[in-house]
């Protein structure tokens, strides 16, 4: 018998007969003598009507309160999943982010988990329920209601599986595994039968939709083996899990993109010491993550300075970058919109040599100029022009040969 904690998203979960698709393959799991715990997303659309309405009160609303309102799309989704459930004669019991014992720090809309007690899961699973646990939600230690940010239940999901010591944590999506690009755009994109955290880590950072940043992180770190499934279809899916020699065989694994993206420059930026941790510290007080920093040579004292920031928090960051860039003497302050990033992402470039060079002769060949570059131990990532983004995509996955 084996713990085993599923994970199903607002698509899988969008409508009363998805639902109880879900409730079909819970209790299959059930039948097959596992342990399972159920960990739900809102129905698809819930998240997005919830913001509406805060929207249609206020533009202004308050993070604490949207916590809250949001918190209640998966409080539907558990209750209806558990009546389905024990309709199906499969005993079962729902659990809000409290009931489930999960304690975050206190940044609302955006909180981390610091424990999970565990306990009232434990004890229902050991009297022979299907436990089923609101993804994305927590509450502080003085019971304020948390939210986890965007794709927030995949961390709940290995969260729980962690605290849970689970056997395999099974994350249920629309697609049937990881593959080593965007099907959309590269029909012969192969699914990969495994891919390691850090590939993974480096794949959702950068672009690929299929698994949430933080929860890969969390998976990792607690040495959880997360099986990315699908659905909708019975086919085998793709293991994430840690690092092995097999996996090193390969250069290069995947290709990512990521369209969300805007470019910022500082024209004559003054070059002297505490400059840059002026500027980026006023950013950094905007809650805006910053990517890829480069800095030209020095003339006469001054210098240029090129970073990007997600496209999303752009309008947010502005006011923040505009006030940092006069504070230090800034001359201008340029905005593009029109681009993105392309990353080939691998293990083994650690021990394979050329890589970066054959990414840039790739895109070289079909006449797409690098605005930027960005390189770690497993990935290199390229900022090129928006509308050349699919053709760069396919470009790498063929000269790597990703469909092999």
């Amino acid at each position: 018998m084996s713990l085993i904690v599923q994970k199903y998203g607002g698509t899988s979960v969008g409508t009363i007969d998805r639902i109880k698709n879900v409730a079909k393959k819970v209790a299959k799991t059930k039948a097959d003598g596992h342990d399972v715990v159920v960990v739900v997303s809102a129905m698809s659309g819930e998240t997005d009507k919830l913001i509406a309405l805060a929207n249609a009160i206020t533009e202004t609303p308050e993070d604490r309160e949207m916590d809250v309102l949001l918190s209640t799309g998966e409080r539907v989704t558990i209750a209806l999943l558990s009546m389905a459930l024990n309709d199906m004669k499969v005993p079962a019991q729902s659990f809000t982010g409290r009931q489930s014992g999960i304690i975050t720090d206190t940044a609302h809309t955006r909180a981390r988990i610091s424990t999970i007690d565990a306990g009232r899961i434990k004890k229902a699973l050991k009297a022979g329920k299907v436990c089923v646990v609101a993804g994305f939600q927590g509450i502080t230690p003085e019971s304020d209601v948390t939210t986890l940010g965007r794709g927030g239940s995949d961390l709940t999901a290995v969260a729980v599986a962690a605290a849970l010591k689970a056997d395999f944590c099974d994350i249920y999506t629309d697609v049937d595994g990881v593959y080593t690009t965007d099907p959309n755009i590269v029909p012969k994109a192969r699914k990969l039968d495994k891919i390691s955290y850090d590939e993974m880590l480096e794949m959702a950072s950068l672009g690929a939709k299929v698994l949430q940043t933080r929860s890969v992180e969390f998976a990792k770190k607690y040495n959880v083996p997360v099986r990315v499934l699908s659905s909708f279809h019975d086919v085998p899916g793709t293991l994430v899990t840690k690092e092995d020699k097999s996996m090193e065989k390969v250069a290069v694994s995947g290709v990512a993109y990521d369209k969300n993206q805007a470019k910022v420059t500082l024209s004559g930026v003054p070059d002297k010491p505490g400059v840059a941790a002026k500027l980026f510290g006023k950013i950094a007080d905007a809650k805006v993550n910053v990517d890829m920093i480069i800095q030209n040579v020095s003339k006469e004292g001054k210098t240029d300075m090129t970073f990007t920031v997600p496209k999303t928090d752009l309008k947010k960051a502005m006011p923040k970058i505009k006030e940092a860039a006069a504070g230090v003497g800034c001359k201008k302050v340029a905005v593009n919109e029109e681009i993105s990033k392309v990353s080939i992402i691998g293990v083994g470039m650690r021990s394979h040599t050329g890589v970066a060079s054959k990414m840039f002769q790739a895109l070289a060949g079909e006449g797409i100029n690098i605005m930027m570059i960005s390189t770690s131990e497993i990935k290199v990532s390229c900022v090129i022009e928006q509308k050349y983004t699919e053709l760069a995509v396919r470009a790498l996955h063929d000269a790597f040969g990703l469909e092999k």
